[in-house]
């Protein structure tokens, strides 16, 4: 399977993403907390870029002893949301928010030395 260069690992800050193109796909790649994630950047909704839209941490309701709404609060849980319509995606696993049963297509990053390469396969 071919691997395809993504960057140097000191050109590639975390938290940042890079796209990289391979025949005609697209291929959106993550950095966060050091760890590398890969998706085609093809949303399951309606083929929007996916991967190019903002990063922001999962909101969640803060509920008391009671059950009683509290506010709301990020977590530590990185997402990253389409830009055409909002669907909403787990950067570890790929998963739809909406929906977990949906998945973005994930590819495999592999570290050589200091490049980081994705495997298009």
């Amino acid at each position: 399977m071919p691997e395809i260069h993504v960057a140097k690992i000191a050109q590639f800050p975390d938290g940042e993403r890079r796209i990289v193109k391979h025949d005609d796909r697209e291929i959106g790649v993550f950095h966060w907390e050091g760890q590398f994630y890969a998706y085609e950047n093809l949303c399951l909704h309606q083929g929007g870029p996916a991967c190019e839209g903002v990063m922001m941490h999962r909101v969640e309701d803060m509920l008391g002893p009671d059950r009683t709404w509290l506010g709301q609060r990020f977590s530590k849980d990185m997402h990253f949301v389409c830009p055409w319509h909002g669907y909403e995606y787990d950067l570890k696993t790929g998963a739809c928010v909406g929906d977990r049963s949906l998945k973005l297509k994930r590819f495999d990053v592999v570290r050589r030395g200091e490049d980081i390469y994705v495997v298009a396969g």
